[in-house]
């Protein structure tokens, strides 16, 4: 029997369009950022959560619409300008990326 694994599938979507988008973000790119970013944005968001990969493809063709493009990049851009504004290291001993 094939083990179900519960799977947030927001983080996979996040992530994705993270990594579309940082360039555009104005802000630190190491990977401590780019998780505060990260989880800032999910726990704005609702959860995807999926187990099978069917789910995975409903939730998939769920995401297409232009308002779940914006409410992510929404998220996105939030979080990137709080985490811009109290990151969590020191910037002058860090060097950002």
């Amino acid at each position: 029997m094939k083990q179900v694994v519960l799977k947030n599938y927001m983080e996979t979507l996040l992530l994705e369009k993270l990594d579309e988008v940082i360039d555009k973000l104005d802000c630190c790119k190491c990977e401590k950022c780019r998780m505060d970013i990260l989880s800032y944005a999910l726990n704005r968001l609702p959860p995807k959560y999926v187990a099978t990969y069917e789910g995975q493809v409903y939730s998939k063709l769920d995401t297409l619409s232009l308002q779940y493009e914006t409410d992510l990049m929404c998220a996105l851009y939030q979080a990137a300008e709080v985490v811009r504004e109290h990151p969590h290291h020191d910037l002058t001993s860090e060097e950002p990326k």
